[in-house]
């Protein structure tokens, strides 16, 4: 059933997360954060970001309350939010298109180190023309723009109840269809029709909004970073369905695996490996520990020894909140794990040329471990029946 989706937070959220950031300024000797990217601003707002047609900014001072300069289209959004320094124009306007309100509220920052933090680094963008930020860089005086994707992950990845409570609703709707794939998949459906149908109970069951990757081969698909296609699933593939579920911003991230008629000995085998190694992940996962730990440990399930090849993808996991976000779960990450966290575990194998197998589970840490926010899957691949259901 579709249900109303719950946004916000209470102000008391949005404040706390304030007085976090200007802590770490504090630390960091900054006056200051500038904001520009739809997520940033988001997240100490409650309301969207811009568009490439019209930009949003946000600061966030050292000291005091945030200030919003926003289209004047946007005011009455930001309006509903906490926030009552609001400041407009009128956009699209090519010529000035915030950049004369932003120099200002900059300029008028109370100054005591001249540096002020943007969205400059790790797994951050700006949500402005490089055009447009070097006109406000260079009308700026006494103030240097600084890189602070580290402070502003340092707030992120840390997660209060009230987000956990949001992405544990988002696994949930998620993890309402996966039980369902059973009764709504069958021999000779394309993965297209398969990720429609997908999509559309995703929404039913009161997502936000509703993505997810579904691809099929025999034995496993032999890539999943593109979309579905017209391809008909047949007895002897394995279909991987990953869920992007967005229940009040916040989502989730996290697949399971069907075998569809009767599967090979070698892939029931790679999926009994893939299971295990999932399992050491969540068990290393614990505060204190370092994300390559977990990689390592779960490496050690996976491989002979050579750890090349199951780094080739990046990482077995990630950190997630109002999108995938870091930490990877990578060798080399040397991000601590701390209470409050969200990973998503994801070991991955390829146990034969050109079939894959990966199997993801998401945790938040807590103060003695882990706890799964996702229903754990069985170590017995789900299967697809050859005979459609009546």
């Amino acid at each position: 059933m579709i249900s109303n989706v719950d946004r916000g937070f209470p102000p008391a959220e949005f404040e706390a997360r304030v007085e976090r950031a200007q802590a770490l300024m504090a630390e960091e000797k900054l006056d200051g954060l500038f904001l520009t990217s739809g997520d940033n601003i988001r997240y100490f707002s409650g309301s969207f970001g811009g568009s490439n047609t019209r930009p949003c900014f946000m600061l966030v001072p050292a000291v005091g309350a945030p200030i919003a300069i926003v289209p004047a289209l946007r005011e009455g959004s930001m309006r509903d939010t906490w926030i009552t320094d609001i400041r407009s124009w009128p956009s699209p306007c090519p010529e000035d298109d915030g950049t004369t309100s932003v120099v200002a509220a900059l300029t008028e920052l109370p100054r005591r180190f001249g540096r002020v933090a943007a969205e400059f680094g790790l797994e951050m963008r700006i949500g402005l023309p490089i055009l447009q930020l070097n006109e406000i860089v260079k009308r700026l005086s006494g103030v240097e723009l600084v890189d602070g994707s580290a402070l502003l992950w340092a707030l992120r990845m840390i997660k209060s109840d009230a987000e956990v409570a949001k992405i544990q609703r988002a696994t949930d709707i998620a993890g309402a269809v996966f039980v369902q794939v059973p009764n709504f998949v069958h021999i000779g459906d394309s993965e297209s029709t398969i990720h429609h149908r997908f999509r559309v109970r995703l929404l039913e069951e009161g997502a936000s909004e509703a993505s997810l990757t579904c691809r099929a081969g025999q034995g496993g698909p032999s890539y999943i970073a593109e979309g579905a296609r017209n391809r008909q699933i047949s007895d002897g593939d394995l279909l991987f369905i990953d869920a992007g579920a967005a229940y009040g911003d916040y989502v989730c991230d996290y697949n399971r695996n069907y075998q569809v008629g009767k599967a090979s000995d070698a892939l029931l085998f790679a999926h009994e490996r893939i299971w295990d190694a999932n399992e050491v992940g969540l068990r290393a996962a614990v505060p204190g520990v370092t994300a390559g730990h977990v990689f390592e440990e779960m490496a050690k399930v996976l491989s002979s020894g050579h750890r090349g090849e199951l780094n080739k993808n990046g990482r077995m996991g990630h950190g997630l909140g109002l999108q995938v976000e870091p930490p990877s779960i990578k060798v080399g990450d040397n991000t601590l794990l701390k209470p409050g966290m969200v990973l998503c575990i994801e070991p991955a194998l390829e146990y034969e040329p050109g079939k894959l197998i990966i199997h993801e589970e998401t945790v938040v840490i807590t103060d003695d471990g882990a706890r799964l926010l996702t229903q754990r899957a069985p170590k017995q691949l789900e299967q697809i029946s050859l005979e459609r259901s009546i």
